[in-house]
């Protein structure tokens, strides 16, 4: 098998049509190995956030394809892509997501209850992982009582719950002030590394691209550049 845990082909996404028409991603093609954690680069409306969601199968490309551990994504049907991303994914968005009437334990503990995972094992789990983003002492409040860095942790914690493969994070610090963010950054670069995962994440902050192993940049929808840090 590859070391390759991503692959993307002649990658195109094209929005409206004729006059209208909009190429938000134009021949993008490169791979991610498996256990790297990759920046993704470039001004807003470069084709970052269109090109994380084809990855994860939450868009269709207009043509090209996208290989995730040896599955195509963009052959799948839309259960498909629903089962890969409950089993092999984990997404992180600049909006927390959150379940405001359930304690960080609760919400960490979501994506096990929906796979029915045992009492027990997910206790033991979400016990886990809360301690790993240093929220164990945090585990009965609700997220109206955390600041957004607590908050962006949880979401975090949550998104790790069911051990998946790759990680998509699209502009995870967006809302943190720089000190939070670049906090927020070490500490997915840490459980990246601890749970052994793949991860791509998209952000501005030329700081937080330096703790990556490499970044890609796009821009106008192509691919500039792709360069070991």
């Amino acid at each position: 098998m590859t070391d390759s845990l991503i692959s993307v082909e002649s990658l195109w996404r094209t929005y409206g049509s004729s006059a209208g028409e909009v190429q938000a991603l134009r021949d993008v093609s490169f791979t991610v190995q498996r256990g790297e954690l990759v920046a993704l680069v470039g001004r807003s409306g470069s084709g970052k956030t269109t090109l994380l969601n084809c990855i994860g199968g939450l868009d269709q490309p207009t043509s090209g394809t996208v290989t995730i551990n040896g599955s195509v994504v963009t052959s799948m049907n839309e259960d498909q892509r629903t089962q890969l991303r409950r089993d092999e994914l984990a997404f992180i968005f600049q909006t927390f997501g959150l379940v405001p009437m359930l304690s960080a334990r609760e919400n960490v503990g979501l994506p096990l209850r929906l796979t029915k995972v045992p009492v027990a094992q997910r206790e033991e789990r979400v016990a886990h992982l809360l301690d790993l983003v240093g929220l164990a002492n945090h585990a009965e409040q609700r997220p109206s009582e955390l600041s957004g860095g607590q908050q962006q942790r949880v979401a975090i914690a949550r998104a790790l719950a069911n051990s998946p493969r790759l990680l998509i994070a699209d502009e995870p610090t967006g809302q943190l002030d720089a000190e939070t963010g670049a906090t927020i950054m070490a500490l997915l670069q840490s459980v990246v590394r601890s749970e052994g995962m793949t991860a791509l994440i998209s952000t501005h902050d030329q700081s937080l691209q330096e703790m990556a192993d490499r970044s890609i940049r796009l821009s106008d929808g192509l691919l500039q550049q792709s360069a070991e840090f």
